[in-house]
């Protein structure tokens, strides 16, 4: 059976925590900010937890991430 590569652009934008859950950052931040409020901007910070119907589908992307908790760089299973 052939390696399992990671996706790049997936392993950039997702963390994974110590018990396991993806991670990733909110949408809408990147430009248009005038028009938005305060608030919103800073709720739009925070990062969320992966939703679990997506985090299935991310665990496949990223297998690296699914089997150990170090950072892809330092990661010891490839």
């Amino acid at each position: 059976m052939p390696k399992l590569k990671t996706n790049k652009a997936a392993a950039k934008r997702f963390k994974k925590t110590g018990t396991g859950k993806l991670v990733r950052n909110k949408a809408y931040k990147s430009h248009i900010l005038t028009k938005k409020s305060t608030k919103r901007k800073r709720n739009l910070r925070k990062d969320i937890v992966t939703d679990a119907t997506n985090a299935k589908v991310m665990k496949k992307i990223l297998p690296c991430k699914a089997v150990c908790n170090e950072s892809f760089s330092k990661c010891l299973c490839r």
